[in-house]
């Protein structure tokens, strides 16, 4: 059975599995920075603001992960020098300019009541098994918000783009990028659903 809480219910003791569950959902994008889980683990632990994050448990243990914002509070917010302690300093420093330029700053064009869908992640033993579906459907229960938006998906990421499809989510923007050839990510989309 999939329980779906707030992170600040679990509290504290909860950070770290919450961010092996951050860590595994992203580590195809990280692989630059290191290809040691453990190491991405200890460096991203202190970055993640729990007030903004929901969590799906199975078991009493963190199978999957979701931020909701106003689209303004950040859901990670990293120090530079934390980095570079776990990552060394060229990695660190990169790891700081790439959250930096990506995970500052507010979503654009938000209107009141329009709630940010931020870091959908589910533990690769778990995929599958609805859990992403669950924290998601979590999100779009709670009050005081009208519509939601799900910014910047890599269009490489079809999984997530077809969960949020059957969710009801529909494309309003796409953004290319530069580093396709790196990445192999052509464009960034971002979705939007909204609730009568």
């Amino acid at each position: 059975m999939i329980t779906v809480v707030a992170a600040t219910e679990l509290g504290e003791e909860y950070r770290r599995p919450i961010t092996e569950v951050f860590v595994h959902g992203f580590a195809d994008d990280f692989t630059s920075l290191s290809k040691d889980h453990r190491r991405l683990v200890n460096a991203f632990e202190h970055m993640l603001v729990l007030e903004e994050f929901h969590v799906a448990l199975i078991d009493g243990r963190p199978a999957g992960i979701a931020a909701c914002t106003d689209g303004v509070r950040p859901s990670v917010r990293h120090r530079g020098a934390e980095l570079r302690r776990h990552l060394g300093l060229v990695r660190g420093t990169i790891g700081d300019l790439v959250f930096r330029s990506e995970f500052t700053g507010s979503v654009p064009d938000l209107k009141e009541g329009t709630a940010s869908i931020e870091f959908v992640a589910t533990s690769p033993e778990h995929r599958g098994k609805g859990v992403a579906t669950a924290v998601i459907n979590h999100l779009l229960s709670l009050p005081g918000h009208t519509e939601y938006v799900l910014a910047d998906v890599a269009d490489t990421n079809t999984a997530a783009l077809s969960l949020y499809a059957t969710l009801g989510f529909t494309e309003y923007r796409r953004r290319k990028v530069k580093h396709t050839r790196w990445t192999g990510i052509n464009a960034y989309v971002s979705l939007k659903l909204t609730q009568a």
